[in-house]
């Protein structure tokens, strides 16, 4: 069975507590977990630990923790803290972000971003057993660190994110789970064998581990303007936002697409960056329209052997109610 999730906004909500509202109304739709991406907005610790006082059912989860702003004892720390916050239904996600994240907003050299990610995870692990922390690695030397409280009674799973097939292949041999982004259904197929050939390597049952696709989603009963937010999302991640994302539809067969997207938007021309997505891409990396158009297409995902998870995400420039709408035609 495949579970179907949520990604909460971070620019939509204008106050703390509309975002935390908005995991009340993911919990009685039915949804399995609620996710919260870290950006620029409001830090995802804060809010779901106030998200954990305020449910009782639904899972809740770090879609993604960067690995440079925070170090892997303090994740391990925080996240035996949230799981103690929501009685047991915490899951870790982490993963490097990108440059233009961690160098400008942080100030922080992007170095390593594979190896980074790979020592976090294997500390962040070590400190949530409540042992003594010992692990002697390129970037992270630590030794006797060790949880005062002991280890959370529900172990924590702690996943990874990864785009390119060497980090998804990493995140099946280090972590219990994979974060995938900006996908569409063949790429996913072909970042699945990258997972399944990290966790043989690492000598992992695939059946332990979880694999979540973000998908964004707009399902309203103006197709039209479903569609546009949609394509503006992706338009803007894939122009604006480094090179990750460029390179990831790239490795996908839609280098020309992805370069065309990239140069009309950086001449300022933000209409035919918009007009150079085409449709059936869109509809192969978004799940946009109408809410039955929509939800097939969120179906057609689900279907792919070996995803675990869909999370509807939605497009950046979304309203809080073309949020709510789409969470609601989309309720498992």
């Amino acid at each position: 069975m495949t579970h179907r999730d949520v990604s909460l906004p971070v620019a939509a909500q204008p106050s703390l507590d509309g975002l935390v509202s908005l995991t009340d109304r993911a919990e009685s739709l039915g949804y399995d977990r609620a996710w919260l991406p870290e950006t620029w907005g409001r830090d995802a610790v804060t809010t779901l630990a106030l998200a954990a006082e305020r449910t009782e059912s639904i899972g809740l989860g770090t879609s993604i923790l960067n690995v440079y702003s925070r170090s892997p004892a303090l994740l391990g720390q925080t996240a035996a803290t949230l799981q103690e916050a929501s009685d047991g239904r915490f899951r870790l996600g982490l993963g490097p972000s990108g440059p233009a994240v961690i160098e400008n907003w942080h100030g922080v050299d992007f170095g390593n971003p594979l190896k980074r990610t790979r020592e976090t995870v294997e500390v962040t692990k070590q400190v949530l057993s409540g042992e003594p922390v010992s692990y002697d690695g390129s970037l992270f030397d630590l030794d006797g660190f060790r949880l005062r409280q002991g280890p959370p009674e529900t172990p924590v799973p702690v996943d990874a994110a990864g785009m390119g097939p060497k980090a998804v292949e990493l995140c099946g041999r280090f972590a219990d789970g994979w974060h995938a982004l900006m996908l569409t259904p063949d790429g996913l197929r072909d970042r699945l064998d990258a997972f399944r050939r990290g966790a043989e390597l690492g000598e992992r049952d695939p059946a332990d581990q979880r694999v979540t696709l973000s998908l964004t989603c707009c399902a309203l009963a103006d197709a039209d303007r479903a569609w546009e937010l949609a394509r503006q999302h992706v338009v803007f991640y894939v122009a604006a936002m480094g090179d990750y994302y460029r390179n990831a539809l790239a490795a996908q067969g839609h280098g020309d697409t992805a370069d065309t997207i990239r140069e009309r938007w950086h001449d300022g021309d933000r209409e035919g960056a918009m007009a150079a997505l085409d449709d059936d891409l869109l509809d192969d990396l978004a799940a946009a329209g109408s809410p039955p158009a929509a939800r097939e297409t969120v179906e057609r995902f689900e279907a792919v052997e070996g995803v675990d998870a869909v999370a509807v995400s939605f497009p950046r420039a979304a309203e809080g109610d073309e949020i709510r709408e789409t969470m609601e035609a989309l309720a498992p």
